[in-house]
Parts: structure tokens; C-alpha cells; sequence
């Protein structure tokens, strides 16, 4: 068994369209980044990359790479993914929370495990998202970003 944990944060701008788990949320600004900037995907990339101690989304993604500019990040979850099982890893469990003062997360919730659970080929019974604000408390708090954190276990199989 081993355990990931992967942080990420990105600032909410006008003009992108706000993406977390691979769904598009109707809101008044979206995420800055060279990908889309989906923080609850890159989050779980980068507990996925950690628990396999293969590196993180900065190392097999990087933003000084063309072909990473605007791609979905369920693309790179899905090459995640495969990396981690080259590794002969299965993912047991994903436990996620998205940090936002706005907008509301829950309408969403279901969708974005589906997506997530769709792309890893696991159960999505095996993925929970939590969200919570930070009572104005910081970025998050003043709406000006939007993070995410993600701890996961995976278990190596036998050759």
C-alpha cells in the first residue's frame, strides 16, 4: 500500500471558463493555467504521481510544454493513470476537497466523481469529493483562487 497527497491552486480570472473534475461550472470567472486548470484533477495527479513516487504534474506536464497549452486535464489524468498502472499500482481510494467560497460545489459533485471515476477505469464508489470555504479567510476567502487537496492509496500487484 502507499499514499499520495497532492495540493493545487490556481487564480480565478474573467475569460477562462471554470472547470473542476472535468465539468464545466457556470461561472462569472474560470481558472488561470496553461492547461484548463482543473486544481481538483491536477490535485489528484499529483497524489497519483506521489503515492507511485514517480514525480508530480510539473515533471511529466509541464507548463513550458506546447502541447499541454489549454488540453483537457482529464487527459493527463488519463496518462496518469496508465503511468501508475506501468507501475503495476491500483488505485484503491481518492479522497478530495475543493476549497471555494464560490460557487457552490454540491450541484456538481456526482459528475465530477463519474468523470473521474470514467477516466481511472475505477469504481466511483472509490472516490469521494468534499468542498468547503475558507469563511473569507485568504485567496479562497476573497474569491480571488480556488484550491484543491487530494489524498489517495493505491496497492502494487504481484507480477
Amino acid at each position: 500500500m502507499r499514499v499520495g497527497i497532492g495540493y493545487d491552486v490556481h487564480k480565478l480570472v474573467a475569460g477562462r471558463p471554470l472547470i473542476l473534475g472535468g465539468i464545466v461550472i457556470p461561472f462569472e470567472k474560470g481558472l488561470l493555467g496553461h492547461s484548463d486548470a482543473d486544481v481538483l484533477v491536477h490535485a489528484i495527479c499529483d497524489a497519483l504521481l506521489g503515492a507511485a513516487g514517480i514525480g508530480d504534474v510539473g515533471l511529466h506536464f509541464p507548463d513550458t510544454d506546447p502541447k499541454f497549452k489549454d488540453v483537457a486535464s482529464l487527459k493527463l489524468l488519463a496518462a496518469t493513470s496508465d503511468m501508475i498502472r506501468g507501475d503495476r499500482f491500483a488505485v484503491v481510494n481518492i479522497d478530495a476537497t475543493i476549497f471555494a467560497e464560490a460557487p457552490k460545489i454540491e450541484p456538481y459533485r456526482q459528475d465530477m466523481r463519474q468523470n473521474l471515476a470514467r477516466t481511472l477505469e475505477i469504481d466511483p464508489g472509490c472516490i469521494n469529493i468534499k468542498a468547503t470555504t475558507t469563511e473569507g479567510l485568504g485567496y479562497v476567502g476573497r474569491g480571488e483562487g480556488i484550491a484543491a487537496m487530494s489524498v489517495v492509496l493505491l496497492n502494487q500487484n504481484e507480477v
